[in-house]
């Protein structure tokens, strides 16, 4: 069993104490954790994707948020992140693609905010693209998914190597709007985390073709906020150029301060905050 840090336990204490459990999804690849709280409100369920070695706990604060106004919430873990299996065979970009929309065909039981973040936001615009009935609103937070150069894609694989603790350290400082104070105190688990085989093999076969085409982004109906901090520096600034070029005119683009690649870090108010303007804009409208 893969050893997971106690910050990641205790935040799944956290979300348990909230009404949010985990619950196993058997899917080709390995077992897969989707953690689903029931909500007090009346507005759509709400379903969060992580990024690339993250989980679904960090989006603990959001989802308390989110609790007290909408139906649900959910959050599916990707094999081989958080508490879901290591899958038992190689898992690439494009089996993870395939992997997440049978998961979320299988926890989606009604149309949905969708949210991503990084390669989360990737699967959700995918997912958009291939079953937009099940998608009322979508929101993206610093998604992957625009077309890079091939150098823009090798600096965002730099990142990720990480041979010593230092390295780790200026990961974090590139994925926060100010970094941690107690970074150096799980850089070590950081490291090993980005690390992995899985993290390490789907970077190492993500290419430019796995972009989002022009078409893609030009045919989502459903609303569509995309979110891009102004301290983001993992991603390049062709990423955002690039989604404003080839979204709908009906898509809002949200530049924050103080916010970097995983604005739910920075930032969870505002992040439950734009995901709440998104399921009471869709509640307000009728649906066709």
């Amino acid at each position: 069993m893969v050893f997971l840090p106690i910050a990641e336990r205790l935040a799944r204490a956290a979300l348990r104490a909230r009404g949010i459990r985990g619950r196993m999804i058997d899917t080709p690849v390995g077992r897969v954790n989707v953690y689903e709280g029931r909500g007090a409100g009346t507005l759509p369920p709400v379903v969060v994707v992580h990024g690339i070695g993250s989980a679904g706990a960090p989006f603990g604060p959001v989802l308390a948020r989110l609790l007290p106004h909408v139906r649900s919430v959910v959050a599916p873990e990707l094999p081989g992140h958080g508490f879901s299996a290591p899958p038992h065979r190689a898992l690439t970009p494009d089996t993870l693609l395939d992997v997440m929309r049978d998961v979320l065909d299988r926890v989606i039981d009604e149309p949905v905010i969708l949210c991503g973040n990084s390669l989360g936001g990737a699967i959700v615009l995918r997912y958009a693209r291939d079953r937009p009935e099940k998608v009322r609103g979508l929101v993206l937070l610093s998604p992957a998914g625009a077309r890079m150069s091939d150098e823009e894609l090798e600096d965002v694989r730099r990142a990720f190597h990480m041979p010593t603790t230092a390295d780790a350290r200026a990961f974090v400082a590139r994925v926060y709007h100010r970094t941690p104070p107690l970074t150096s105190l799980f850089a070590s688990g950081i490291r090993a985390r980005m690390q992995s085989a899985v993290v390490q093999g789907l970077l190492a076969d993500a290419s430019p073709d796995h972009a989002a085409t022009p078409d893609d982004l030009a045919a989502l109906a459903m609303p569509v906020t995309l979110v891009w901090g102004c301290s983001e520096r993992l991603l390049p600034a062709s990423g955002l150029a690039y989604f404003r070029e080839h979204l709908p005119r009906h898509a809002r683009i949200e530049e924050p301060d103080a916010v970097g690649h995983c604005p739910h870090f920075d930032d969870p108010a505002l992040v439950a905050r734009l995901v709440l303007d998104m399921a009471r804009q869709v509640s307000a409208t009728p649906r066709a």
